[in-house]
């Protein structure tokens, strides 16, 4: 499922009945930038997470997503693992970033 905005289509969820080889990259990745370029979307958003996604041209970007939670004990856990987790993951998109197939510089 893929959905389109106003300069960039959204790819969001993907399944299958069956495994065929190579169909997730093909329908997810190469068709969705092919439908984007066709009509004269700015950006491919795939969805977060993925270090597949390097060797087809995604880099990390931050992602947001926004929650409630009602019980206040559970929300201070989440509150408390999504702090730490920020700098991890800053670290680690820092890191892929430099893996990406573009040329620098």
């Amino acid at each position: 499922l893929n959905l389109i905005g106003a300069d960039t289509l959204y790819g969001r969820y993907w399944g299958a009945t069956e495994e065929v080889p190579f169909l997730h990259f093909e329908l997810c990745y190469y068709q969705a930038i092919d439908a984007a370029i066709a009509r004269g979307l700015k950006t491919v958003e795939a969805g977060a997470q993925g270090e597949h996604k390097l060797a087809r041209g995604y880099v990390p970007v931050p992602t947001w997503s926004a929650h409630y939670i009602p019980h206040p004990a559970f929300r201070r856990a989440v509150a408390e693992f999504v702090e730490r987790e920020r700098e991890a993951i800053a670290a680690e998109s820092e890191y892929l970033g430099e893996l990406t197939p573009f040329r620098r510089g």
